[in-house]
């Protein structure tokens, strides 16, 4: 397998080298030069597997430069009950008898249009848990097998890697909780400084004290933070000379581990592989919508991925008129991960919907740094790869937050709401089976769920009180020359 730029100008790699590299030379995305196609028969043979060896099967058809036995060994590592363990409490009800999270991604049918039996194959809502690991979020899904896949590899090369990365929230302490401690791997993630994160998520990045752990806080948005990310890695001598990688989800080794669970949730809510689902995704820098595309593209049946965004509407916009057009500057919003206007994995999409045009798609984002915006056609987006999306409000989460309460004795968190909003507000362009991505536990978000439904969440063992932990951060203007000098001073000590 060979891994090629979305902007068509990088010599083709192998995974293990796209793994270390984060951008490609050209400045584009990497993508596999073609999608594997999974059969029926195929998908048949996979619905029983558990979810480490499901992971196998599908990485072995993208990763063909680590052993199979070796890349086995690195997902069941990665997939135990023991590092996904941190079960949300009003979840507990609907989760494995034994109590253990060895499913690594249970599945909830929520009422009232729904029924809680195992299967219901003509329709219904489910809700898809994704954050029992250790910072409850959805990104530890991939990024705890991410933080495997580097060290093996750095290990195998005697080489180091320097991460260089951006969060919103939820990819900070993932990537952090996922690489701290690891040999030869120093991670320097920028934050917005007071501005989104809530305290619990700042409190997991900066409480760490692991010597290989560097947070900088930004002042200003998630935005500005990406963009000194794009810049450093986009100086071709400095990310030579400091080895710059990424772990945020322009690493293809993220998408391509969230392209996993899509399958298990499709396995999990469905008798037979003869039924279609649709898949409702919180989305703000778009790399888990990013990774449905691509299960769609592999034969999965999925008829519809709905994209959900907060006020911060650029792809709803989009997927409506055809017309991206990110905004100067985001909206501070009460879903922050999604606070986002220049979604980064949403090049990937473009160049696929281009009919993989690299020259195409270098154009247009060229030409997006000087217009402001391009134009593609919404009704391909939704008639050949079945996009749909909108958005909501601050009001419209409170309601969800406390119906899905009240009818399920189920909190959500205010991303996940988001995505439930799409669905109610799409009802009537979607049919059958509809899966909700779940984002994170609503205790990361404890004021809006106190707002929406007067009640407390409790947190998983371990994780009470972190917020008065002692904290390492540093906090700078958006300067990326300021962010080199840091990674500079931390190699000259």
């Amino acid at each position: 397998m060979h891994y090629i730029s979305t902007r068509g100008q990088s010599p083709q790699a192998r995974f293990s080298d796209i793994l270390l590299a984060g951008l490609a030379p050209d400045g584009g995305l990497y993508l596999p030069e073609n999608y594997p196609k999974v059969s029926l028969e195929k998908m048949k043979a996979w619905r029983h597997l558990s979810y480490a060896d499901l992971a196998h099967a599908i990485l072995s058809l993208y990763i063909d430069d680590i052993p199979s036995d070796d890349l086995l060994a690195i997902c069941r590592k990665t997939y135990t009950a023991e590092i996904f363990k941190h079960m949300d409490e009003s979840h507990a009800p609907y989760y494995p008898i034994d109590g253990t999270m060895a499913d690594i991604t249970p599945l909830i049918w929520l009422e009232p249009m729904f029924s809680r039996s195992q299967v219901k194959p003509t329709g219904g809502i489910a809700l898809l848990g994704l954050s029992n690991g250790p910072t409850l979020a959805f990104k530890d899904v991939a990024l705890q097998l991410v933080g495997n896949l580097f060290e093996y590899v750095l290990e195998k090369r005697g080489e180091t890697l320097t991460i260089l990365g951006a969060t919103s929230g939820d990819t900070g302490p993932a990537a952090e909780y996922a690489l701290r401690g690891k040999k030869g791997i120093e991670v320097f993630m920028l934050s917005p400084h007071n501005a989104g994160m809530s305290p619990f998520q700042a409190a997991q990045m900066y409480s760490l004290q692991d010597s290989n752990i560097h947070n900088i806080a930004i002042h200003g948005m998630f935005d500005d933070a990406q963009d000194i990310v794009k810049t450093i890695s986009s100086d071709a001598s400095f990310k030579a000379c400091y080895r710059i990688g990424a772990v945020n989800s322009i690493n293809w080794a993220r998408i391509l581990a969230q392209v996993v669970y899509y399958f298990k949730a499709y396995f999990a809510a469905t008798e037979n592989e003869e039924n279609s689902i649709n898949f409702a995704i919180p989305s703000g820098n778009f790399g888990n919508a990013c990774a449905g595309h691509i299960a769609r593209m592999m034969g999965l049946p999925i008829d519809k991925l709905i994209i959900a965004t907060n006020e911060n509407d650029v792809l709803a916009e989009f997927f409506a008129t055809g017309v991206y057009q990110p905004r100067k500057k985001a909206e501070i919003t009460s879903s922050p991960s999604m606070d986002i206007t220049k979604a980064s994995n949403f090049e990937r999409v473009v160049f696929d919907m281009v009919g993989r045009n690299g020259s195409l798609t270098r154009e247009l984002f060229e030409n997006l740094s000087t217009t402001g915006e391009f134009h593609l056609s919404a009704t391909v987006a939704e008639e050949q790869f079945g996009f749909i999306a909108t958005s909501s409000s601050h009001q419209d989460r409170l309601e969800a937050i406390e119906f899905v309460h009240v009818e399920n004795k189920v909190f959500i968190d205010p991303h996940t709401a988001d995505a439930y909003i799409a669905v109610v507000n799409l009802l009537d362009d979607i049919h059958g089976i509809t899966v909700i991505l779940e984002t994170a536990q609503a205790c990361k978000f404890d004021q809006i769920t106190w707002d929406s439904t007067g009640m407390d969440v409790k947190r998983p063992p371990g994780l009470v009180g972190i917020e008065e932990l002692p904290q390492r951060v540093e906090v700078i203007f958006p300067d990326p020359n300021i962010v080199k000098a840091m990674i500079e001073a931390v190699y000259k000590i």
